[in-house]
């Protein structure tokens, strides 16, 4: 019988015929925590008196309070530090990047299996690695023993065809899913997602779908390694990592859902949960106070990129904030090179340093009481951006962008067609082809 990415990668790992639903127990590639999570499997391992780590790869990003803005978390920072230079770890600094994409830049290929203590590691899932999100205990002794152990899930093929219209992104497409299938539809399932639309997809489009498969309950988000794969990893000189990893034409999948790319609309998902998703026309002419671009799922160069291109020679609203934060150094650098980082400053936003920003509420961007946000990133939780009396949407940077010129939820279509194909280009040394 074939074989699904999930099963496959985990067959090879664990070195035995893994199947859905299988008890296996694989080596472990790459181990990650961020400052969050990281300080609680220290003190952990401490308590093991465990001072090695065993992981082919073991890192810990300093992402989610970067720089710090309290003592309690500078401490932390400074236990990460220690036990990174002790053990043998690898320490990613503040203003390096926030740890999904630092992770895709540099340290995943296909194949790999990683674990990492915050739950949207599954965005490596595009590279075609089973990457996923586990508790700060159970990444700690993975970590310090270089293995774990994984129920095999069973497998949901999503099936995308057709052509975007102008002005639908990926995060268009994962928001459309979401609220398909519901925030619990996959539950410790392996999305993988194929068909001919992610075939001409550029790595930067699929980083976002795989690292939004969480919010559907799925426990990894996985594409196949192909030829843009190939491209994306050459670019980064990383070529050698490569190699194919891909489903069996007979692979036996739990269901398999089609999606027609040509009729999706612009998405919204509105408070309180990822979900509660409508298209544009639900959400148009709601008030925005704030505007966040960035994030591991929308805080790369093509995203700061569609905004750029429709931000340039505009103003935000008078009374729209609008935030911009690169999702790691080499993004900042790049973004500085093409110039987007001015065309930003000059329509009113506010660049912050590369790392998660205003995502997790424990940064500057706290949103006021009964304040609405329109944000790139991947959760619109009660109280995720550090105030529980605010209200947080979601959507696409094309979206979030024209929203921010117009001060209320806009819908970018109306924008796009005028935005001339091209007028600002990627360095296309540093990404993948690209499907915008």
């Amino acid at each position: 019988m074939g074989k699904t990415l999930a099963e496959k990668i985990l067959s090879e790992k664990s070195g035995q015929d893994a199947c859905a639903n299988d008890i296996v127990i694989a080596k472990v590639d790459v181990a990650a925590f961020q400052d969050g999570t990281g300080p609680l499997g220290v003190r952990q391992l401490q308590k093991l008196n465990i001072n090695k780590v065993k992981a082919a790869k073991s890192i810990f990003f300093l992402d989610h309070a970067a720089p710090s803005p309290r003592k309690e978390l500078s401490n932390d920072h400074m236990l990460l530090r220690e036990f990174s230079k002790k053990s043998g770890a690898i320490l990613s600094e503040v203003g390096d990047g926030v740890i999904h994409q630092r992770l895709v830049e540099s340290f995943v290929k296909p194949g790999d299996v990683v674990i990492g203590g915050d739950s949207h590691t599954c965005t490596a899932g595009a590279l075609g690695a089973f990457a996923t999100g586990m508790g700060s205990t159970d990444v700690a002794i993975g970590m310090a023993i270089g293995k774990t152990w994984f129920k095999v899930p069973e497998t949901f093929r999503i099936e995308i065809n057709g052509k975007f219209q102008s002005g639908v992104y990926s995060k268009d497409l994962i928001l459309y899913l979401i609220g398909m299938i519901g925030a619990d539809g996959a539950t410790y399932k392996a999305l993988e997602f194929g068909g001919e639309t992610i075939e001409k997809m550029s790595m930067e489009s699929r980083f976002v779908l795989s690292n939004m498969a969480v919010e559907a309950g799925a426990k990894v988000g996985l594409i196949a390694s192909d030829k843009i794969t190939r491209e994306y990893l050459k670019s980064r000189g990383r070529l050698k990592e490569w190699k194919a990893q891909v489903p069996d034409i007979d692979a036996k999948y739990e269901k398999i859902i089609k999606i027609d790319a040509n009729k999706i609309e612009p998405q919204v998902a509105f408070p309180h949960t990822v979900d509660n998703t409508r298209a544009i026309n639900a959400a148009k002419g709601k008030k925005v106070d704030q505007i966040f671009i960035g994030t591991c799922t929308n805080g790369r160069i093509e995203d700061l990129q569609i905004a750029a291109s429709i931000l340039k020679g505009k103003k935000r609203a008078f009374d729209t904030r609008l935030i911009v934060v690169p999702a790691s150094r080499e993004i900042y650098l790049n973004a500085m090179k093409l110039g987007l980082l001015k065309i930003f400053v000059q329509a009113g936003a506010i660049i912050m340093g590369p790392g998660c920003g205003p995502c997790v509420g424990v940064h500057e961007g706290v949103l006021g009481d009964g304040e609405v946000c329109l944000s790139t990133a991947n959760r619109n939780f009660k109280g995720r951006m550090g105030n529980p009396e605010a209200f947080v949407y979601l959507a696409s940077p094309a979206t979030a962008a024209y929203s921010a010129i117009k001060g209320k939820i806009s819908d970018p279509r109306e924008v796009i067609k005028k935005v001339k194909k091209g007028k600002i280009r990627v360095n296309k040394g540093k990404k993948g082809r690209g499907n915008r």
